[in-house]
């Protein structure tokens, strides 16, 4: 599909770019309010969410998706252990692996913390139509498979 007028559309992918990026700013920010009420920092939300949904995995793994040093990804895994939100397993078939395991205590936090961020995006969109929600999010998804 060729766009009929390359400038406006150069125009309006600049804005699509902007408000995404201020969306995420905002996202980050009440994120980040949210958790102050438990005793996680970000990056370890970050972290218990990849295990909360994709299971258990190596300290490498989740390097890898944070996009973090092994060494930092490490004392995160340190710090989460001390608070019983995670715990270290060795593999049964190959005892020099160690996958990290999240605990209940670890799910219970994502799981409030990511109810209230359903409750707080339900607030903005309360304006929306059924038929706005469903298009924006008919969009999103259609953006995010695109994007990887």
């Amino acid at each position: 599909m060729k766009p009929e007028n390359p400038e406006r559309t150069g125009d309006i992918i600049a804005n699509i770019e902007k408000d995404l990026r201020y969306i995420s700013g905002i996202i980050k920010q009440k994120g980040r309010e949210m958790l102050t009420n438990y005793k996680i920092t970000p990056p370890q939300f970050v972290a218990l969410q990849w295990l909360f949904e994709e299971g258990d995995m190596t300290i490498g793994e989740l390097s890898s998706r944070m996009y973090l040093a092994c060494s930092t990804t490490t004392d995160l895994v340190d710090r989460m252990e001390k608070n019983q939100l995670v715990e270290r397993v060795k593999d049964p078939h190959d005892r020099r692996v160690v996958q990290i395991h999240l605990l209940e205590e670890g799910k219970r936090i994502i799981d409030e913390v990511i109810k209230k961020r359903q409750a707080y995006l339900a607030e903005v969109l309360k304006n929306f139509s059924i038929e706005e929600i469903q298009l924006l999010q008919n969009n999103l998804e259609k953006l995010h498979e695109e994007m990887r």
